[in-house]
């Protein structure tokens, strides 16, 4: 069955993609989402402190998830454990 993915499973999906650094491509391709939906979701995640931008050369640039967003990843993930939902 089809189903469309909830906001928070979104957030889970990027903020596993960004554990060890993803450019907006990779994010974007992974997460498989459009780069409008991209823009809305880093901007969400990044004003809310769940991931940080880092300049890996210019115009290089990677997304790095914080400590807050392991944790909020960690709780998600747990709480889809309990419901049997595939992240």
């Amino acid at each position: 069955m089809n189903r469309r993915r909830s906001n928070i499973e979104i957030i889970a999906e990027m903020l596993k993609a960004g554990q060890n650094g993803a450019g907006k491509t990779e994010l974007m391709y992974t997460v498989n989402m459009s780069y409008a939906q991209l823009q809305k979701y880093l901007k969400y995640l990044l004003s809310n402190g769940l991931i940080h931008k880092v300049e890996v050369g210019n115009p290089s640039v990677r997304y790095h998830v914080t400590e807050k967003g392991a944790e909020l990843l960690t709780s998600i993930t747990a709480v889809m454990d309990i419901l049997d939902i595939e992240l």
